[in-house]
C-alpha cells in the first residue's frame, strides 16, 4: 500500500486574548472543521480552504467580548505559520499563482508569489462597516497576518463591488485560489523555483 505524504502544518497559540489551535493540509478536499464562534469569518475560513482545496481543522476560543480583532487576528497569524510548515523548503511549488474571482457585482483579483518575503499590497474599499457580526477593516488585518507569517508576497484588489458581503467574500476565494495554484507540485521537491537556490 502507498501511503501518500500529506504536506502540512500544526500550529497552537495561547495568549491572554486567544487559544488556537490548527492543522492545515495544502493537499486536501476543501473542507473546513472548527470554527472561531464569528460566523462570517467563519463563512470566509469555509470558502477560502473551499477554493485553494484546503483542509483545516481549527479551535479556536477568543476574547469576543472586548471585540472580534484578537480572533481574526490571530488565526491569520496562526494559519500563515501552518502554511509555512506545510510548504516546508518550497521545493517543487509553482511558486506563483494568480485568481480573479467575481461574486455578483463585485470583482477581486488576487496574485501570489511563494517568495519567502512576507508582504501585503491591498487595495480595497467598502461601504458599510460590518457584514454581520464581522468589521469590514478586519480583513486587512487578516491578510496581513497570513502574508506575514506565511512568508508570502500577496496582491489582493478588489477592482470594482457595491455589497460589502460579495467584495470580502470575493477577495477570500480569490486569495484560496491563487494560493491553492502556487503552492500546487509541479516537478520534483529538490527543486527549488528560485535562481537563489532557497525561497
Amino acid at each position: 500500500m502507498t501511503i501518500q505524504n500529506r504536506r502540512s502544518g500544526r500550529v497552537e497559540r495561547r495568549t491572554a486574548e486567544t487559544q488556537i489551535a490548527l492543522q492545515l493540509t495544502l493537499d486536501g478536499r476543501g473542507q473546513l472543521a472548527g470554527g472561531t464562534s464569528v460566523g462570517f469569518f467563519d463563512h470566509m475560513l469555509a470558502a477560502w480552504c473551499r477554493h485553494g482545496l484546503f483542509d483545516l481543522e481549527l479551535q479556536c476560543h477568543g476574547d469576543l467580548h472586548v471585540d472580534q480583532h484578537h480572533t481574526v487576528e490571530d488565526v491569520g497569524i496562526c494559519l500563515g505559520q501552518a502554511l509555512d510548515a506545510a510548504l516546508g523548503n518550497r521545493g517543487g511549488v509553482q511558486r506563483f499563482g494568480h485568481a480573479y474571482v467575481a461574486m455578483d457585482e463585485a470583482l477581486a483579483r488576487c496574485v501570489v508569489d511563494l517568495s519567502g518575503r512576507g508582504l501585503l499590497v491591498y487595495d480595497a474599499s467598502f461601504h458599510e462597516g460590518w457584514v454581520g457580526d464581522f468589521p469590514v477593516s478586519l480583513a486587512r488585518e487578516f491578510f496581513i497576518a497570513l502574508a506575514r507569517q506565511a512568508r508570502v508576497t500577496l496582491h489582493l484588489d478588489l477592482l470594482r463591488g457595491t455589497n460589502d458581503h460579495h467584495s470580502v467574500e470575493a477577495l477570500f476565494k480569490a486569495c484560496g485560489r491563487a494560493l491553492g495554484a502556487a503552492t500546487q507540485l509541479s516537478g520534483s521537491t529538490e527543486t527549488i523555483p528560485s535562481t537563489k537556490g532557497t525561497l
